[in-house]
């Protein structure tokens, strides 16, 4: 059975999020809020989580996961990023966008697109998402909670612990947070490809949609 964290989603109470942190260092998936929509996180370097968020989901190995990161800091860690990319970032960040990188060696294979060697990233911009980073202090392997099947991501924490109560170790509620998911870029050529409009503007892109 999932246990279920009802937690401030300005001002997330430091001991829900010590918990937290403690069950995804035990390898446990957990649902939780983020600035575009809920998603399904676990251990950065746990194999077996990625196996159940996949199961989870129901999609193969060319799904991209994403990393969710604190800050551009860690973000270089995992992505190769150049001087005019990393002033992209910086004007658009955090945000409700996931960028498309090369990887660099700090990024597991199993974690890369098997045939691009890209990752996803993203700095989400919402209280309880990075104070659960700052207590991890490294990224948060991540996936929008899309069930299969649905039109929409869950965004109530009361359904999501119906569905999901014997897939997850946690629900993390901080309310609802909206069914959009994050506007999807691709910074690995020379300019900013649009891969998937969601909340997040492309203005700071010069991308011209549609």
């Amino acid at each position: 059975m999932a246990q279920f964290f009802s937690i401030h989603p300005t001002n997330p109470q430091s001991r829900l999020i010590r918990q937290a942190a403690a069950i995804v260092r035990a390898g446990g998936v957990l649902a939780y809020p983020t600035d575009s929509c809920y998603a399904l996180g676990g251990q950065l370097g746990d194999k077996a989580v990625m196996t159940r968020i996949r199961a989870i989901r129901q999609v193969d190995e060319h799904h991209h996961f994403t990393l969710m990161c604190r800050n551009l800091a860690e973000i270089s860690h995992y992505a190769k990023i150049d001087n005019s990319q990393y002033r992209l970032l910086k004007a658009s960040t955090p945000g409700s966008y996931t960028f498309i990188f090369q990887a660099t060696r700090e990024v597991p294979r199993r974690l890369q697109h098997p045939k691009r060697n890209t990752i996803g990233l993203r700095i989400p911009d919402h209280p309880v998402v990075q104070a659960l980073l700052t207590e991890l202090n490294e990224p948060l392997l991540s996936s929008t909670l899309m069930l299969p099947g649905d039109e929409f991501p869950l965004n109530d924490a009361g359904e999501i612990r119906d569905r999901l109560e014997h897939h997850v170790e946690l629900v993390l509620d901080g309310g609802a947070c909206g069914l959009e998911m994050s506007t999807v870029v691709d910074l690995t050529g020379d300019e900013p490809k649009l891969v998937r409009q969601g909340k997040g503007s492309l203005a700071p892109f010069g991308i011209v949609h549609g």
